[in-house]
């Protein structure tokens, strides 16, 4: 069996399109995992990612694909999945081996799967925009830590550039150790230890950013609370329902969760 590695990103993932019709490897696994190599006859290799391979590849699912379908291609893809990779590949080939419109053909596995994923990521990305919350920091900036299930920053950064654009803001994802930061002009993708400002949130310096919280922040949280407290209605309370509208995942992303 063939398998394809590549290094996890859009570009590596059309490289092995290319070289799957390059070698007519049509029945090629893909992973993003080095260590994915279990076979003892598995024939093993590592694809480069290829700048221009992959826009031929992205170039030529335009033309065959709408709008949606290219969204879906996307979404799918942020989820990190290997099945979903996998799902990604297959699409490819079937998409470039059939001359008629293939979008809607929910009936192949392959165009279902990334309706599906995109529908979860899309359903993480809404929940993200509804319930990151910001505490202030010195320098007037506002930092929220996250962990999403899916990649989903780059989908999210539009939404709170359009919300808080009188504010820098800082969205940092710890579970893969980045973020988008706006600075009151354009958003910038930075780097910086999520553990230490998640554990201490004292003072210290990381990519130019002070994270010392701002003295009034607890106030704020404290107000907020009490906000909280004093508009909910306990008699009324139905938690079942509660928690299928805001899983308890996201509790740690809101401050009256921490009453």
């Amino acid at each position: 069996m063939v398998i394809y590695c590549f290094d996890g990103s859009m570009t590596g993932l059309l490289s092995c399109v290319f070289r799957a019709f390059q070698f007519q490897d049509f029945q090629a696994t893909i992973t993003s995992d080095v260590h994915a190599q279990n076979g003892l006859f598995d024939d093993f290799i590592q694809v480069s990612s290829n700048d221009e391979h992959a826009q031929r590849v992205w170039q030529g699912l335009k033309q065959k694909t709408s709008g949606q379908i290219q969204r879906n291609f996307y979404y799918t893809f942020l989820s990190e999945n290997q099945s979903a990779y996998q799902h990604l590949f297959n699409y490819c080939l079937y998409v470039f081996q059939h001359s008629d419109k293939v979008d809607e053909n929910y009936g192949q596995h392959d165009v279902l799967a990334l309706a599906q994923w995109a529908k979860q990521v899309g359903r993480e990305k809404h929940r993200m925009e509804a319930f990151v919350r910001f505490k202030k920091c010195q320098n007037d900036l506002f930092l929220s830590l996250v962990r999403p299930d899916f990649n989903v920053l780059p989908l999210i950064e539009r939404h709170f550039k359009a919300r808080y654009q009188d504010q820098k803001w800082l969205i940092y994802d710890e579970k893969r150790k980045y973020g988008i930061y706006y600075d009151l002009h354009k958003i910038h993708q930075i780097e910086m230890n999520a553990t230490e400002v998640d554990t201490k949130l004292a003072s210290g310096f990381s990519q130019s950013f002070t994270i010392k919280l701002d003295e009034q922040e607890l106030l704020y949280d404290q107000l907020w609370k009490d906000y909280f407290r004093s508009v909910n209605i306990e008699a009324r309370q139905n938690m079942k329902l509660h928690i299928q509208y805001v899983p308890k995942r996201y509790w740690r992303y809101m401050n009256e969760k921490s009453i």
